[in-house]
């Protein structure tokens, strides 16, 4: 399998399919793992790339994650287009890999061709979000599902894994710096801002807090699915598929 370097260290991704490229971005404790049931809703349009951030899945381990993780992975999804040669992807990122697929578009708007982000808080992170993840993290790990879901993105070494993203989400919500690298109306590629009301994971407020980001965006929409679990590329997969072609294809 393929591997890119970055700062001294290897990350791992693989290809699937033709057509234009649309990278897939996990979400914080998930892998690369989590999209590939989903690869034949989208493999017949697209070339499909799954990419392990840093300390994740396939890709080498780290000792911690920092605190900008989402800016940290952005740079990270840019050393890969940089090294395979794309040219202009689309970036299709779900829970904090959507913070991570903005964020890249920020960093390198000439670079990507346009942004799909699915299920995340927004701006920032929601009230009572330390308490949460901490709450949520420390039942998961003793759910067997959670567990197998673990082990199954991550290895055998799941719970280091889980417990260093832990301790950088509450290093980065104690420090209260912007999710963001740069203002969003300095957005260039469009974006598509997607998630299900029902989300048990995300703000009460997601479909208004969507609705504030798309008017700050200089192009942008809303996608809303009135049901659906976390994430809803996952829970919605094939209305999902179909939201990000249409919004893709739009683009061509």
């Amino acid at each position: 399998m393929p591997y890119v370097p970055y700062c001294g260290r290897s990350l791992w991704y693989q290809e699937a399919g033709e057509g234009p490229t649309l990278i897939f971005l996990h979400g914080n404790t998930a892998s690369s793992r989590l999209f590939e049931p989903l690869l034949p809703l989208y493999t017949p349009h697209f070339r499909c790339v799954l990419l392990d951030f840093l300390g994740n899945g396939r890709s080498d381990r780290v000792a911690s994650f920092p605190t900008d993780l989402w800016q940290d992975q952005a740079r990270q999804v840019l050393a890969l287009i940089r090294e395979a040669g794309y040219e202009r992807p689309c970036l299709l990122g779900t829970s904090g890999g959507a913070w991570t697929a903005v964020n890249a578009a920020l960093l390198a708007p000439d670079a990507i061709g346009a942004v799909a982000a699915d299920s995340f808080d927004g701006r920032t992170l929601h009230p009572g979000f330390s308490r949460d993840l901490a709450a949520e993290r420390d039942r998961a790990k003793q759910d067997p599902a959670a567990r197998g879901f673990y082990e199954w993105c991550q290895g055998p070494d799941w719970e280091a894994v889980v417990d260093r993203d832990t301790d950088a989400l509450l290093r980065c919500a104690a420090a209260g710096r912007p999710l963001f690298c740069r203002p969003l109306e300095q957005m260039k590629p469009p974006v598509l801002l997607m998630g299900s009301r029902e989300d048990p994971m995300c703000r009460l407020d997601l479909e208004a807090e969507y609705t504030a980001m798309a008017a700050q965006i200089p192009c942008a929409s809303v996608c809303m699915f009135p049901s659906g679990g976390h994430p809803a590329v996952l829970t919605r997969a094939e209305d999902a598929a179909r939201a990000v072609l249409a919004f893709l294809t739009e683009r061509e």
